[in-house]
């Protein structure tokens, strides 16, 4: 008997027939898919690569079918499975709570209730590898006159021991890009302040001692490691720099960075490809796992009841799970309790908006990191104004130094205070939305919303459409995932090198700079209007 899914998904195709909005063609090409409901994310199961691209063509008319038959909104996904071919069956998930007892693995032999967990029969995975670690010498800090606290002279010393397998050649592993690290993001080039203290030396131990840093276990330790704060405040360079820096120390290790985004993607195309395999050793033959804004996890059960095995069966093994979030664990919305407990059972630490000391060293770091000298009266100016969170502190900058740039001016605060005058105004001003910035992005170059949210690769539309995505990252919280939404189901991926495109331009090219800033304040201008 067909699920709702299925049934629902019928109605869709009825209603494009009706509509003759797709050619026979196409139509019976979609005919040809498969569909299941993962966490109220529609996957549609394509044969072949080519039958893909056709769904993808169709999209927009998929999608409006979809809100027709649904009532609202529904995200949905493509992907590929070659054994639909074949005619081999679809591997199926419900949409409702999976069973409480799954099938046996490696991943469910212990209990998952809600109280602390189960250390009885701890499950070792196969053939775990004993890693042995430096001793590690107390490291120093020193604090300047700003209040800032530098690394760069306190670097622990590590006294090798002789019996360490650090003479071995370094692992093919250590160094892939499965990890994801930005090797940008370092201990050395975080500015620590009074702000970000505790969480950057929690951050540090636990790079230095992942799994273990309480040996004894009698209070959970720093595992799993949880950071909170608002967005731009530093929690994804302090996750990149515990990878990083344990990296370096311990050559054979394996660490995994994951957005919530990316795990969520991830799980859903593993489960629609019948790849859930594959998927667990991805992210469960790891020494370090760092999962990145896991609030987004939220709500999604099918995910979250993988997530929960996932961090028991590391947890178990004594393997570090870092995770970061805008909320702490107790104000988290759409988890389970158990999983709630899980992450309060280590240590919990807050990441604060920087101070103007804190703020000022930011600055100045990172304009000598490019190589620019800035005047203290610029520094003091923008950090004295630019408050919410380092990457606008950081945008701001960017800006100033790239107007310089193209005008061949010199760096004052007079000037300054001209190219930041839209973002200080804007201090306190209404709320900015996604629908706002494409509004104003369309009219400047006189096309229209649908134009933006087209797959047309006219160049000036393609132009548009980079500026309007990198305003959105700039000027609204959203995540790229949720971007690439509102521009007609774009991947995050192409968000994300939409805005570092523009960003580029901006710093090389006048015309590109005078029209993001243009735009910008038109934006700022919209917001402020009464409604």
């Amino acid at each position: 008997m067909p699920d709702d899914t299925t049934t629902r998904w019928q109605s869709v195709l009825e209603v494009l027939a009706e509509s003759a909005e797709l050619s026979t063609g196409k139509l019976s090409i979609i005919r040809m898919t498969r569909v299941i409901d993962v966490d109220g994310t529609l996957v549609l199961v394509a044969g072949s690569p080519f039958t893909k691209s056709k769904v993808e063509e169709a999209r927009t008319a998929i999608s409006r079918a979809l809100a027709q038959v649904w009532g609202r909104e529904i995200p949905f996904e493509v992907t590929v499975d070659t054994s639909l071919e074949a005619g081999a069956p679809i591997p199926t998930i419900s949409s409702s709570r999976p069973p409480a007892q799954p099938a046996p693995d490696q991943s469910s032999s212990f209990a998952s209730t809600s109280g602390p967990i189960a250390r009885s029969e701890p499950v070792t995975p196969a053939e775990p590898v004993v890693r042995a670690r430096p001793h590690i010498a107390e490291a120093s800090m020193s604090t300047t006159a700003d209040g800032s606290t530098s690394m760069q002279s306190t670097t622990p010393t590590y006294v090798t021991n002789p019996a360490a397998a650090f003479a071995r050649p370094e692992s093919p592993q250590t160094f892939d890009k499965s990890s994801r690290l930005n090797p940008r993001y370092s201990f050395d080039n975080y500015v620590m302040g009074d702000s970000n203290r505790f969480a950057f030396a929690a951050a540090l131990k636990v790079a230095e001692q992942p799994g273990d840093a309480d040996p004894d276990r009698s209070t959970g330790g720093y595992n799993p490691l949880f950071i909170y704060g608002g967005s731009g405040l530093g929690k994804t360079h302090l996750l990149h720099a515990i990878g990083n820096h344990a990296r370096s120390l311990y050559r054979d290790m394996i660490i995994k960075y994951v957005s919530s985004e990316e795990f969520v993607s991830d799980f859903i195309a593993s489960v629609a490809e019948g790849k859930m395999n594959d998927f667990k050793r991805r992210y469960r033959d790891v020494d370090i796992l760092l999962v990145d804004d896991v609030q987004f996890l939220g709500g999604k059960e099918q995910t979250l009841e993988e997530f929960f095995h996932t961090f028991n069966t590391l947890y178990m093994a004594n393997k570090q799970v870092v995770l970061t979030s805008d909320l702490p664990p107790k104000d988290l919305r759409g988890f389970e309790k158990r999983l709630l407990s899980r992450f309060e059972s280590g240590l919990t630490v807050d990441v604060q908006p920087p101070t103007l000391e804190t703020r000022t060293a930011i600055l100045r770091n990172k304009a000598r990191a490019e190589g620019v000298d800035l005047p203290m009266p610029v520094l003091e100016y923008i950090a004295g104004r630019v408050t919410t969170n380092i990457r606008e502190l950081e945008g701001a900058l960017i800006r100033v130094t790239a107007f310089a740039s193209l005008t061949d001016q010199p760096i004052d605060q007079t000037l300054a205070e001209m190219v930041l005058k839209d973002i200080i105004s804007n201090s306190g001003g209404g709320e900015i939305t996604a629908a706002m910035v494409m509004t104003q992005t369309a009219d400047f170059f006189g096309l229209t919303i649908e134009d933006l949210r087209s797959k047309d690769r006219a160049q000036t539309m393609v132009h548009a459409r980079h500026i309007a995505m990198y305003l959105c990252r700039e000027l609204i919280e959203m995540s790229t995932t949720k971007i690439g939404k509102e521009f007609g189901g774009k991947d995050h991926t192409t968000v994300m090198s939409a805005s570092r495109k523009i960003s580029t331009q901006m710093a090389e090219r006048r015309d590109t700079y005078n029209q993001v800033q243009e735009i910008t304040a038109r934006i700022k201008q919209a917001s402020q209007a009464p409604r």
